[in-house]
């Protein structure tokens, strides 16, 4: 069974089309337009409902060839029907001429019907209806509590917004301690959990109602804490395919307790952004992600950003590669005022601020950054992190090496 939408100004022509194509049991009627729609809601309900077949009622000639060019523009990859009352020899050579190769009239017969949807599901397994879907999915991933996490994913992702014809999500799935919802002030009542309650039924009509839109992006935040919340699979898939078919890119801001749903995100990213401070009870908190994620495939897609950095830190942005064994991409100064004068008011920070540029380039960075693997050959600096083992020799700190013992 296929998915299809029906497009018909005419009710009782609609109508009976409906009742013809749901006695076929072959078609899914996913939605039905009873006027014809403009280009932004033609190409937002097919994008959001993956529809395999468009039914499509040509009593209007012209604004039925308007569907298909509208269409064609996109690259839309649907199969087309038209129908109407009557087979018009001039209407059929017009819709022909367009690229229709499928007509129904009326009283649209189940023989007729039938062999359509025949010649339909052929030329659909021949050329599947594929849509596009984004590969743009950054994962945000604290090494620890209170790193900054937050601001940097939301900044990040408003950076990201305001590229050309780049439409954002971000999403708050810590639902253990997500914050997005009091950092942006917002007062919208539907969260991550009601999203995946309803990803079977999400449609371009529903997901509007869920998100808030804030400079340029659209936000789903976590709602009320809610730890025992558990995921089902199904519905990550589900919600997943809708907003990668939605979206330019997605920006997935995660809790650091590695659920098992975060880490079915993480294996849909192209980056896993772990985010730490220099402080040390952070890197090794890093560290110890970093091995765990490893241990799952994903050390190849992780890259480190170093937030909240002094002028004179304890450890250099070399020496925390050398620690982790991936590339530290982003380096952001520590600005407590500017980032709690945002919280504050609610808003992100001004892109006109250093802090701001430096998000901006961040996200043109992302948008254009392949993968990179970590260098199993580079020297690990800080090994010294490490306990040594039952029996080691004494450590013997270096010149040129950092006591860690207080300060």
């Amino acid at each position: 069974m296929y998915r299809s939408i029906l497009i018909s100004p005419d009710a009782e022509v609609g109508g009976k089309l409906t009742a013809a194509l749901e006695a076929s049991a072959q078609v899914e009627i996913a939605r039905t337009l009873d006027h014809y729609p403009s280009g932004v809601e033609l190409i937002r309900t097919v994008r959001a409902l993956a529809a395999d077949v468009l039914f499509l009622d040509f009593g209007n000639l012209k604004k039925g060839l308007e569907i298909i060019h509208i269409l064609e523009a996109e690259g839309s990859p649907l199969q087309i029907v038209g129908f109407d009352r009557t087979l018009d020899p001039a209407v059929l050579r017009e819709t022909m001429r367009a690229g229709v190769r499928e007509f129904l009239g009326e009283p649209f017969e189940a023989r007729a019907v039938m062999e359509t949807l025949a010649s339909i599901q052929s030329q659909l397994d021949r050329r599947p209806a594929v849509y596009q879907s984004t590969n743009q999915i950054f994962t945000f991933l604290p090494s620890k509590a209170g790193v900054g996490t937050s601001t940097i994913a939301a900044n990040v992702s408003a950076a990201l917004a305001g590229r050309p014809n780049t439409h954002v999500l971000l999403a708050d799935f810590d639902l253990s301690s997500g914050m997005m919802r009091f950092m942006l002030k917002l007062t919208n009542e539907f969260s991550v959990p009601d999203a995946l309650e309803r990803a079977a039924d999400m449609d371009e009509n529903l997901w509007p109602q869920l998100v808030t839109a804030i400079q340029g992006m659209d936000v789903l935040h976590a709602g009320r804490l809610n730890p025992s919340y558990r995921m089902d699979a199904s519905q990550i898939g589900k919600l997943m395919a809708f907003m990668r078919r939605t979206y330019q890119a997605l920006c997935f801001d995660l809790s650091g307790n590695l659920e098992k749903y975060s880490l079915e995100l993480m294996q849909e990213s192209k980056r896993i952004l772990l985010v730490c401070t220099g402080e040390i009870p952070s890197l090794h908190l890093a560290r110890e992600k970093m091995m765990f994620l490893k241990e799952q495939g994903l050390s190849a897609r992780i890259a480190i950003v170093l937030n909240r950095m002094h002028k004179h830190p304890l450890f250099s942005k070399d020496q925390v590669e050398d620690l982790l064994g991936v590339p530290v991409v982003r380096v952001f100064a520590n600005d407590y005022q500017a980032v709690n004068r945002a919280v504050e008011t609610g808003k992100l920070l001004q892109t006109d601020s250093e802090l701001g540029r430096s998000f901006a380039e961040f996200a043109a960075q992302l948008m254009d950054q392949p993968e990179v693997k970590a260098d199993p050959a580079k020297r690990r600096f800080l090994e010294f992190l490490r306990p040594p083992a039952v029996g080691a020799a004494p450590r013997v700190v270096r010149p040129h090496q950092k006591e860690l013992g207080p300060r």
